[in-house]
């Protein structure tokens, strides 16, 4: 269960800090985003991120817990990556 509670945060954060940029923003919405709004979305993104950092050291321990949460942000990142282009369409 924390795997998957891991890998939905670096999920959002990866999203987070994708639609932080003008660029994807607009290729899912149509419009610019405003300046708080990206600024808001790359610090949820963050902020995501590292709860899926604190999760991970948590379920396994200092030693393979950053191991597994590079492991998985490379997951969420590629995922990200994947349905962005779909999700326009």
């Amino acid at each position: 269960m924390a795997l998957i509670a891991a890998l939905l945060l670096a999920c959002g954060g990866m999203l987070g800090l994708c639609l932080g940029l003008e660029r994807h923003y607009k290729q899912l919405w149509q419009r610019l985003p405003s300046p708080m709004l990206r600024r808001g979305l790359r610090g949820m993104g963050w902020v995501l991120l590292a709860a899926s950092f604190a999760v991970s050291v948590q379920v396994w321990g200092w030693a393979m817990g950053p191991v597994a949460w590079f492991g998985l942000i490379s997951l969420a990142g590629l995922s990200v990556a994947f349905l962005l282009p779909y999700s326009a369409r």
